[in-house]
């Protein structure tokens, strides 16, 4: 299968580092124009360097702005106010009981995970519908159907993006434009990197092989027993933002090993 984007502009927000640098790295091998977004220039600047070493020719813009906010989210409109292809994967993660997570902390999730796609989505289909075609993306997590104890105020969050999705698909529908989600499950990024570094060099091993065990621990339902790369969650994105993809839409989209046991 041949992916051509080469007459379509693609923003992909938090695309320095992780699944949305290889998603933004993946746009620009099949042609697209992306822009890389973060809430640091120099970020920007790095993530920018890195695809253009990587994809050799690729048409590349950076733009800094924070998402979490509607003043970021117009600022970004205002610097690019055009966009083929919008990947909503800006959020946040992070483990804190139920008891002592405060208003503000549910706030900032809702924030950066849901409303910076739902800000940006306003933005941007409008033009979309208009123009007959277009594609939008929500990453998602299989934390919105196997919601954490640990984590739910994050859970939650995922779980509005499927809903947001599913509705923006309805609401678009015959226009030629897409919405869609895409559920990654547990990825071997920077943050999950970052985390299981320390007990590999204690147990020397690995991050690869750790990040297994982590999986096996902590989500036995998976059924490829290790964690995705974040080329492999990018692959997915990748297709959706396709013409190939065009009868693809309200859909959740697993790349998340089997971790959620459900046909």
């Amino acid at each position: 299968m041949h992916i051509d984007l080469s007459a379509k502009t693609a923003l992909v927000t938090a695309s320095t580092a992780g699944i949305g640098l290889s998603i933004a790295e993946g746009l620009a091998r099949a042609g697209a124009t992306v822009i890389v977004n973060s809430r640091y220039q120099d970020r920007v600047e790095r993530a920018l360097a890195v695809i253009a070493a990587r994809v050799p020719g690729a048409h590349l813009r950076g733009v800094a702005a924070d998402v979490s906010s509607a003043a970021g989210c117009a600022a970004l409109v205002a610097a690019e106010g055009r966009a083929d292809i919008l990947v909503n994967n800006a959020g946040i993660y992070g483990m804190q009981d139920f008891f002592v997570t405060n208003d503000a902390e549910w706030q900032r999730y809702f924030d950066t995970n849901v409303m910076s796609g739902v800000r940006l989505s306003r933005a941007y289909l409008p033009a979309m519908q208009a123009r007959g075609w277009g594609r939008v993306v929500f990453i998602s997590s299989e934390s919105a159907f196997s919601i954490p104890a640990d984590m739910i105020h994050y859970g939650f969050s995922k779980t509005a993006q499927l809903a947001v999705a599913r509705g923006l698909a309805k609401r678009v529908g015959g226009s030629g434009v897409t919405v869609n989600a895409v559920l990654p499950g547990p990825t071997l990024s920077e943050g999950l990197r970052a985390m299981l570094e320390p007990r590999a060099a204690e147990q020397g091993r690995s991050v690869e092989e750790v990040a297994r065990d982590f999986v096996r621990a902590h989500r036995p339902s998976s059924i490829i027993g290790r964690a995705a790369t974040t080329d492999e969650v990018a692959n997915m994105v990748v297709y959706v933002c396709s013409p190939q993809a065009s009868a693809t839409t309200g859909a959740v989209l697993r790349v998340d090993g089997g971790v959620v046991d459900s046909l």
